[in-house]
């Protein structure tokens, strides 16, 4: 009897951590990043570069980092301030809006402000100066151009 509640519960909890594992790995709150037309990322459209990729409706589709790539912008992050990176859904969300910022040919200076406003809240209030080094990690880690 007791063998048999210990195997329910690891099925349970097994199947708990599948289920997890199918979710995309962008958040779903407001926070995700929005493309230039004002819909979100999809996965399957961006190439092999990882560069943003213009659709038939001329909107651009911001890539989504793999691991390899949300590890060097997680560093990135933390180079500029620890607590960008304390929540990595949050910072990838935000680093994917500040890649189609990128991809919608405002100069930097506009860019790094709204990187600034994006990524502060909480403890975190960041300058412009740090808001164009947020956009340097954003660019060097996933957001190339074409």
């Amino acid at each position: 009897m007791r063998i048999r509640v210990v195997t329910i519960g690891l099925a349970a909890a097994a199947s708990l951590l599948s289920l997890t594992a199918c979710g995309s790995s962008a958040p779903a709150s407001p926070q995700a990043a929005p493309t230039q037309a004002g819909s979100t990322p999809t996965a399957g459209a961006t190439g092999a570069t990882g560069a943003a990729k213009p659709t038939a409706s001329g909107a651009v589709v911001v890539p989504s980092p793999n691991a390899a790539q949300q590890a060097g912008l997680l560093a990135g992050l933390k180079a500029v301030n620890p607590e960008l990176a304390a929540d990595p859904a949050k910072a990838v969300g935000s680093a994917q809006y500040v890649c189609a910022q990128i991809h919608t040919g405002k100069d930097d200076a506009a860019v790094a402000k709204e990187a600034a406003a994006r990524f502060s809240g909480g403890s975190v209030t960041l300058t412009d100066q740090q808001g164009k080094l947020v956009i340097a990690a954003v660019r060097t880690s996933f957001c190339t151009m074409p």
